[in-house]
């Protein structure tokens, strides 16, 4: 059985043609569990390639944020190599090129290259210093101080096809403000990250990874993101070394059409498919979810049904754990100023098949995600 575990990599190919090119983003997003090796302690890291604005850009980056440009009406134009860590001395660390500076293969499969950062199907790597005189010099490049290298190899194992949602056809008539594809949901990294002075090895058995990428106009509100393969099983008590789930959305919406609260999910358990898709309508696909921020923790509770399965899922994680992390859209605007995003959140899945239960599982290591503006 695949159902939605299909790879394709045209998806992951850039998608900013057309109108896009000139007010729209694309990025590819990777997240995994890193060990120290002086201490053995586990950490969680990511690294994003984020494009803005191609066809607007020259030989330097264009800030939105900055008071000038938002004066001038100039949208934001850059490649963003985006990396950070989250959980103790969290941090998200920004390096911009202008697009003269930027190689980029559009092709079939991508590749990104300026500087020395890299990233392809296969492969990442680079490096990113911000100094705290950069940091509090330039509040426009939202990040701070702080410094990371990374040499990694890539396999993505385990793919969330979300169908034609993100399909050939709405992507050329640019249908979605925001579309997703997941091409390695579960995904193995293999080589080392150097952070702040520390140095970490990235072994495929412990990293626990996590590929995507989203592309369109705007983004979402609410944002949601949920995702692991760090599961055991209550019912085996074992390590469940074949399933991984991925849950993603808010609102969607299909040109000025809102479609509120709907989610899209994903459970691959030890090789059968789960999947809570709107988009496939026949499905009938119901879902119910709430987010929400304490003094300390982010809470999601998210329950979907189709006619024959049902998926219960509760997380959380804390705060101190998390980052603020930070975007500013393809206009110009920045509107999510508390959207929360972590790689250490914690909780369990029911997974039920014609009203019986399937499975409970225990989940680690959890990449989430929460943010909402009015």
């Amino acid at each position: 059985m695949i159902g939605f575990n299909k790879h394709d990599i045209s998806r992951n190919a850039c998608m900013l043609t057309g109108g896009q090119s000139r007010q729209g983003y694309d990025w590819w997003w990777h997240s995994f569990t890193a060990i120290n090796e002086k201490t053995g302690a586990e950490k969680p890291f990511f690294i994003e390639f984020f494009v803005c604005n191609p066809a607007l850009g020259g030989s330097e980056p264009v800030f939105g944020q900055l008071p000038e440009n938002r004066e001038k009406g100039l949208r934001p134009s850059y490649l963003l190599v985006k990396t950070g860590a989250w959980g103790e001395n969290a941090g998200q660390y920004h390096r911009f090129f202008g697009w003269d500076h930027v190689q980029m293969d559009w092709g079939v499969p991508f590749s990104i290259e300026a500087g020395d950062c890299f990233l392809d199907e296969t492969r990442t790597k680079g490096s990113v210093k911000v100094t705290p005189e950069e940091a509090a010099k330039h509040p426009e490049y939202l990040c701070q101080a702080g410094e990371i290298s990374w040499d990694l190899k890539i396999r993505k194992k385990t793919a969330f096809n979300v169908g034609f949602g993100a399909g050939k056809l709405f992507r050329s008539l640019q249908l979605f403000e925001m579309f997703w594809h997941a091409e390695g949901m579960k995904t193995e990294f293999e080589g080392e990250i150097l952070y702040n002075g520390e140095r970490y090895r990235v072994e495929p058995e412990t990293c626990f990874g996590y590929s995507d990428k989203n592309w369109g106009k705007d983004f979402t509100s609410p944002w949601v993101w949920l995702s692991s393969c760090n599961l055991t099983s209550v019912k085996t008590g074992k390590r469940l070394k074949d399933s991984v789930f991925d849950i993603g959305g808010g609102c969607p919406k299909i040109g000025p059409v809102a479609l509120k609260r709907k989610l899209l999910s994903a459970f691959w358990y030890e090789g059968t498919p789960y999947e809570f898709n709107f988009s496939k309508f026949w499905t009938f696909t119901r879902t119910k979810f709430d987010c929400r921020e304490t003094e300390d923790q982010i809470i999601w509770h998210v329950e979907q049904r189709t006619w024959r399965n049902r998926m219960v899922t509760d997380i959380t994680c804390e705060k101190k754990d998390m980052l603020l992390i930070q975007y500013e859209a393809p206009n110009g605007k920045k509107l999510h100023n508390r959207l929360w995003n972590g790689g250490n959140g914690v909780g369990r899945v029911k997974l039920y098949h014609s009203g019986k239960l399937v499975d409970e599982v225990i989940c680690e290591n959890i990449g989430c995600e929460y943010g909402e503006y009015d």
